[in-house]
């Protein structure tokens, strides 16, 4: 077994497990421990084989071969959630809860207080204010899930793990929507379960994130087991390049500085929305302006209106110089202006169809001819797709919910390009993807800039905006509260706007 710990418990053990769907295979004889009282951090780029592994952890998937040891005794887990009543929890990714409910009835969901026969909503009640208020969160066992917040949405989600006295407690991406004090309220959560004696198995992107929880570190790539270590053995930069197998020193690409004499492809005058007030700035030809600030300050609903998908309460949009409101996505699209969510999953793809038809359905215009859908023509474009935006799959016909996180994010980038767009505005663009798959995509957002197209990014990744951006915004309670260019933009003076230490009435 690699690198186990003699002096802690192994509660649950992977044994040489190898998986196979059909013919492709994508676990390789993977072997680790999980230990009580430890925070075992699974890092690997998408595709690396995280997903599958904790899924077979958790009893969703089978092994194709290899062994799950619960207690150091061999057994197969059982499906469909089932491995909760062993005390093995898994926190999905994706969001795994009830939109109509309640915070309390999805808390419950499945396992009900009663008492003679009706259901205790006060024993209910009590227990779930007790956990929402031993893990801060001010939101009433009440609410209704649709009406939260994406990030106490996910907090939800780790309440209810926790309501449920998890021996094992297995973490998708947890941080993923959460904000950094989100974050240290997580991890205060995290550490109090270690202390109790839960094993913890912590899946993440955020490297940083992994050395301030993790006390062990296993590192998967192409699906085989790298290395465990602890870890404070490993850098950033060690595990970084464990992971993707190179050198990363040239994760963000030297940017062309754009003619400060450039056309001004996109004008933006007092815009006033439902969440915004009097948002006014510029986008430049071949420019990349960052949009940056806290999670709720207003960024994602402006770009939303400018694109048709919001309703814009007054303010003048022009575009090459001519003002118009674009009133669907679709008159947006054949204007040149496309937007990319930060939502893949739920807005972006559909996960459920192939990638062909997910690659040219904003573009179906340009694929048919007479009414008829030229089939040839898209599967010649999803082929040079697949090339251009180095999609990693076996087998072209693989269904998109099956691809990696990365993998989806690069075919929703290739799926906005195919429209041949002037100005790409791009939400949270690396949210949830590996720091190799991070290069790729910044180096193929800089190239689109050198060919004269605009970008928008918008990133609540500081190290992305600093990195990537020409000019940056600064957005706060809906209006814009700062330009930023040159050696301005850094993480002193983007922080000191965002949080209202600072302002200035600049037009962006």
């Amino acid at each position: 077994m690699p690198d186990g710990s003699d002096s802690q418990i192994s509660v649950l053990t992977a044994d040489n497990i190898s998986k196979s769907f059909g013919a492709v295979p994508v676990l390789f004889s993977v072997s680790f421990d999980i230990c009580a009282g430890e925070v075992h951090a699974l890092i690997g780029e998408n595709g690396a084989g995280k997903s599958t592994l904790i899924k077979i952890l958790a009893g969703f998937h089978q092994p194709t071969s290899g062994r799950i040891l619960l207690d150091g005794q061999p057994m197969v887990l059982p499906s469909n959630g089932k491995s909760e009543d062993l005390g093995i929890v898994l926190i999905h990714q994706e969001l795994n809860l009830a939109e109509q409910m309640t915070v309390e009835e999805n808390i419950f969901l499945g396992r009900e207080k009663t008492k003679r026969m009706m259901l205790d909503r006060k024993a209910m009640t009590a227990e779930v204010s007790a956990l929402l208020a031993d893990i801060g969160l001010d939101i009433s066992p009440r609410d209704r899930i649709s009406d939260l917040s994406i990030a106490k949405k996910q907090m939800v989600e780790i309440v209810k793990a926790i309501s449920r006295n998890a021996r094992v407690l297995i973490m998708d991406e947890p941080t993923a929507v959460l904000t950094g004090a989100e974050t240290e309220l997580f991890f205060e959560q995290v550490r109090r379960l270690k202390n109790k004696g839960v094993a913890i198995v912590f899946v993440s992107h955020k490297l940083a994130e992994v050395k301030e929880i993790a006390d062990k570190v296993t590192i998967l790539r192409d699906g085989q087991w790298i290395t465990t270590k602890p870890a404070d053995a490993l850098s950033l930069d060690a595990m970084a390049q464990m992971m993707v197998g190179r050198e990363l020193s040239d994760l963000y690409p030297p940017l062309n500085e754009p003619d400060i004499d450039a056309e001004r492809i996109l004008e933006i005058e007092n815009l006033n929305t439902a969440d915004n007030t009097d948002v006014s700035f510029y986008l430049r030809k071949g420019e990349i302006l960052g949009f940056s600030g806290l999670v709720g300050s207003g960024r994602t609903t402006v770009f939303e209106t400018i694109c048709g998908i919001s309703e814009i309460l007054s303010g003048n949009i022009k575009f090459q110089g001519q003002e118009n409101r674009f009133r669907t996505v679709a008159a947006a699209r054949d204007a040149g202006v496309v937007y990319l969510t930060k939502d893949r999953k739920e807005k972006g793809l559909l996960l459920g169809e192939g990638m062909l038809v997910n690659l040219t359905l904003l573009s179906l215009p340009k694929f048919t001819q007479r009414g008829v859908l030229d089939k040839k023509a898209e599967k010649t474009a999803l082929e040079r797709a697949i090339r251009r935006f180095d999609i990693r799959v076996r087998d072209a016909d693989i269904q998109t919910g099956n691809l990696s996180g990365g993998n989806q994010q690069k075919l929703l980038l290739a799926k906005v390009m195919e429209s041949d767009p002037k100005v790409v505005i791009i939400d949270e663009p690396t949210r949830g993807i590996d720091v190799g798959t991070k290069q790729q995509i910044y180096h193929f957002i800089a190239a689109l800039a050198a060919e004269g197209v605009s970008i928008v990014l918008i990133s609540s990744e500081m190290p992305e905006i600093i990195g990537m951006c020409h000019r940056v915004i600064v957005m706060r309670e809906g209006r814009i509260v700062g330009t930023l260019t040159g050696d301005d933009i850094n993480e002193n003076e983007i922080v000191r706007y965002a949080a209202g230490l600072k302002e200035n009435s600049q037009n962006g």
